[in-house]
């Protein structure tokens, strides 16, 4: 719906911009001081990027094969499933190889400020005590799950490109 499009993208735009640590605070007041802060942090840090890329990707689809769908009397539902959304496979997956790192980022922002454990807390309180060891090896695991989320990604990129 362009309508709508119009309308949100440039909230969008701004929510993107602004620093999704400065949120954390406001979050933990509206949410407390929980889990539940620690995954709105998270989804702030990488959803707003995903709709960005995207509606891009959707707004960049070829026209004329809109308009050909919408000749031969193609409904919306059949234009977004048969051209839209398979033109936008390859943005969809790209999206989710970034939000990989940037979910890694929201949590661990989030358990900065909220958490009494996990690797968040854990880099936090190894800095405070000087226990580097505890820094480094957090850092570490985050990176192993990153670079595991990361090739669960590729491989499904393979398998959809085997269709």
């Amino acid at each position: 719906n362009r309508f709508v499009c119009d309308v949100a993208e440039p909230y969008l735009v701004v929510l993107n911009a602004l620093p999704k640590t400065a949120l954390a605070p406001i979050i933990i007041v509206w949410f407390g001081n929980t889990q539940k802060s620690i995954i709105i942090v998270a989804l702030l840090t990488s959803v707003v990027v995903t709709i960005l890329s995207v509606l891009n990707g959707f707004l960049q689809v070829d026209e004329e094969k809109i308009k050909l769908i919408r000749i031969f009397g193609g409904t919306k539902k059949q234009i977004l499933s048969k051209v839209i959304f398979p033109a936008n496979i390859p943005v969809i997956l790209n999206a989710l190889k970034i939000n990989v790192g940037l979910s890694f980022v929201g949590v661990i922002v989030g358990e900065f400020l909220v958490a009494q454990k996990g690797l968040g807390f854990l880099i936090i309180y190894g800095g405070q005590i000087f226990k580097l060891d505890w820094v480094m090896l957090s850092v570490i695991i985050l990176s192993l799950l990153a670079a595991g989320m990361y090739q669960a990604i590729a491989i499904l990129e393979k398998r959809i490109a085997k269709w």
